[in-house]
């Protein structure tokens, strides 16, 4: 390995120490360790040290071909040092900052949402199925009412008529009297045995399909 493959291993690894202790105060922040559940804990710990153990190692690669050394442990020691002493307290400021900022934007795109888009389409919903009721009673209650004076109509019509026709009907003679019955129980019956005939032609349809 030359000189400068070296030295590159070298400066690689110490900034991947670098960036581990910025990725583990984030891993640190965001996990919440009193309020997880232990196995929980444990679980994300194994991951997180596997995908830590990844990318160094394909960082290691792509600079020497993956080839270790003592020295890139003392780089990647040293990286992580520089870190918590120089650049800890300055990332976590960052680190919060921006975690503020993306919850401000997102309750603003929320808030935003909700009063152009979300309680416009309910308010619009609301009088569309306000304006339907409305309609639905006002037709419901024009209806009954043409429903009422139609009744009063025909009982205005109805009873004078009925009274003329009774009338009418006593002053003809017992002969037409006893036509118009015998007409009326002839087609009375022609009814009944029609309806009768309809009945058993349904009935028989019925077992038929049984």
């Amino acid at each position: 390995m030359t000189l400068s493959t070296q030295f590159f291993t070298l400066l690689s690894m110490i900034g991947m120490g670098t960036l581990f202790g910025a990725m583990f105060d984030t891993y640190q922040r965001f996990l919440k360790r009193p309020k997880r559940k232990q196995w929980i804990v444990f679980f994300n710990d194994l991951l997180f040290w596997i995908i830590q153990a990844v990318i160094i190692f394909y960082t290691l690669f792509l600079v020497n071909n993956g080839e270790l050394r003592f020295y890139i442990f003392l780089a990647l020691i040293c990286g992580f040092a520089a870190y918590q002493s120089l650049f800890k307290g300055i990332y976590l400021r960052l680190l919060e900052f921006v975690i503020k900022s993306v919850i401000a934007i997102s309750r603003f795109l929320k808030k935003t949402f909700k009063l152009l888009i979300y309680k416009p389409i309910v308010g619009l919903i609301q009088l569309v199925i306000f304006i339907i009721i409305a309609i639905g009673r006002g037709l419901y209650t024009l209806v009954k009412f043409i429903g009422k004076v139609l009744l009063l109509i025909v009982k205005i019509i109805f009873v004078p008529v009925q009274k003329i026709l009774l009338i009418f009907w006593k002053l003809l003679p017992k002969s037409i009297k006893k036509s118009v019955e015998k007409l009326y129980n002839k087609t009375a019956g022609n009814f009944q045995r029609i309806r009768n005939y309809i009945t058993k032609l349904i009935d028989k349809w019925k077992k038929r399909k049984e």
